[in-house]
């Protein structure tokens, strides 16, 4: 790999395909040699088997993961019937095998509609949820049986795309639209469970998150191609990046002023509670606001009053 950039670049989102196997820990860092900075971050990880759209946050621009984390989510996914294994998906051992074969394709489209809409779901046992301060996954490793609880979440979409019938097992091609928290994994559990024959998760791609779609991304070998050739990383600056991820809200040069300063704004913008992206007429994020009556609280101010222009 070539020389790196000695300087942080402009901060901003550096959306990433991801490759199948490798961790979100390990894109990071990579992006972090890429753009010459330890300050990146990830808002919210992908299983090594899976690929997609990755959202790393590079400087001051970290500081909007935590709103895009919370978004709804989109994946293509296929589902395993006749198989369940200890990790609902293909990367653990098997620990039961049925014969799918009779299971209809009717049978299928009925169990994929009960598992639409507001639903409960058990996450999956190896997940990264904390138990007493541990996460679920070191539990189960260390030969724990952990089994969580359930939990309220939203499955906006659920579609078969194909069925695909071999032998005994029967490997259907699912798009699905999530609210952050779902796991599809534990959806391929349950219609397993629902059809009496176990699933599984073959093969994950998260397609969007939010309004940011991974057609967007690059892969990581086009962007260390970029930076070997001289070229500055692909990232989108922080006002398209927050108007991507909140409500945005045009303000006046006095009250980017005031917001500099960390004061509130008079503004009718948002719903009670709501979190804005504030934006000057340059399009340049000058905060993170809360609607709170009448006004606007600045949450994280990205441009204090005195602070030099990018």
């Amino acid at each position: 790999m070539g020389r790196r950039p000695s300087v942080e670049p402009t901060p901003g989102l550096l959306l990433v395909d991801k490759p199948q196997g490798w961790t979100s820990h390990d894109v990071v860092g990579r992006a972090r040699r890429l753009a010459g900075t330890r300050k990146v971050g990830h808002a919210g990880t992908l299983d090594p088997m899976a690929t997609g759209l990755l959202v790393l946050g590079i400087g001051r621009a970290t500081k909007l993961l935590t709103y895009i984390t919370g978004h709804d989510k989109a994946y293509e996914a296929t589902i395993r019937l006749g198989q369940s294994t200890v990790t609902d998906d293909a990367e653990g051992d098997v620990t039961s095998s049925a014969d799918a074969s009779g299971v209809t394709d009717k049978e299928i489209a009925a169990g994929v509609a009960a598992l639409t809409g507001d639903i409960m779901q058990r996450p999956s046992s190896v997940s990264a949820i904390k138990v007493d301060g541990k996460r679920s996954y070191a539990r189960v490793r260390g030969g724990e049986d952990v089994e969580l609880p359930e939990r309220p979440v939203t499955v906006s979409r659920f579609e078969v795309l194909e069925a695909r019938r071999h032998d005994e097992v029967v490997d259907v091609d699912v798009v699905v639209d999530v609210s952050s928290g779902t796991y599809v994994r534990a959806l391929a559990r349950d219609l397993g469970a629902a059809l009496g024959v176990g699933g599984h998760l073959t093969a994950l791609r998260r397609t969007r998150i939010g309004r940011i779609p991974l057609t967007e991304a690059a892969t990581l070998d086009e962007l260390t191609a970029k930076v070997d050739a001289g070229e500055s990383l692909p990232l989108l600056p922080l006002g398209p990046a927050a108007a991507a991820t909140l409500p945005p809200v045009p303000i006046s040069d006095d009250d980017a002023r005031a917001l500099g300063y960390g004061q509130w704004i008079e503004s009718d913008a948002g719903s009670e509670g709501e979190h804005l992206a504030l934006l000057d007429a340059r399009g340049d994020l000058i905060a993170l606001g809360e609607r709170r009556g009448g006004k606007i609280k600045p949450v994280v101010v990205m441009k204090p009053a005195g602070a030099a222009a990018e």
